[in-house]
């Protein structure tokens, strides 16, 4: 077996789908394709009932896989349903505030770095990881290029990990990997076809183990 902690690890992005049973299929399914470090789950655009019954459905699910779930955004949310943590889309006082509130409690990661100076200050709020890119960013095969660019000065420069977007291609995994980041989020890549979910996080995982950089200790 594979040491994935000296590698980049993968995150997945809970799918946007109607139905509560159908979402917690799907992700039960792809955890049990391999190594995923923690499953993001965003609200798209469900009201807050509806999208505290969908954290309550794929919390548990997400947990029992051996992964972390994240809340993005709604923090009554992350704590009703006892999630493990936060993704925070928003900027720098969105993530202060998270993180003065519920750190060391939760996870707490996110942000909305475009560039080298915000990412800096995002990194003087200490997050446990920053994210580059957009939790709907996978609208092409391969990651933006300009997160791979912000997160191979990242990842040499500052200790925090960073996340970065992959794209709707499994082979994305091997270029964010390439710039050094410790986790790559996927989508689309793994969600398009959600009856193949396990294969994709398998593939995903076999291209990771053969390509991707090992970390220092």
């Amino acid at each position: 077996m594979s040491d994935v902690e000296h590698r980049c690890r993968i995150v997945l992005i809970a799918p946007d789908m109607p139905e509560d049973d159908e979402a917690r299929r799907a992700v039960g399914d792809a955890l049990r394709g391999g190594d995923v470090a923690s499953v993001i789950v965003p609200q798209y655009g469900q009201d807050e009932r509806a999208f505290q019954k969908r954290a309550e459905a794929l919390v548990p699910v997400i947990q029992d896989g051996g992964a972390a779930a994240l809340i993005a955004g709604d923090t009554r949310v992350a704590a009703r349903s006892r999630a493990d943590g936060l993704h925070i889309a928003g900027g720098l006082d969105a993530v202060a505030e998270a993180m003065e509130r519920f750190t060391p409690d939760m996870i707490v990661g996110g942000g909305r770095a475009k560039d080298r100076h915000s990412a800096l200050e995002l990194g003087e709020l200490r997050p446990d990881y920053i994210f580059l890119g957009k939790l709907e960013g996978d609208i092409k095969p391969d990651p933006h290029p300009k997160n791979l660019e912000l997160g191979q000065w990242w990842a040499s420069m500052v200790e925090i990990p960073c996340m970065i977007m992959g794209g709707q291609s499994i082979g994305s995994v091997v270029a964010v990997a390439g710039s050094g980041a410790e986790f790559v989020a996927l989508r689309g890549a793994v969600f398009a076809d959600p009856g193949k979910a396990a294969m994709a996080v398998a593939e995903a995982n076999a291209l990771l183990d053969e390509k991707a950089p090992r970390f220092e200790d």
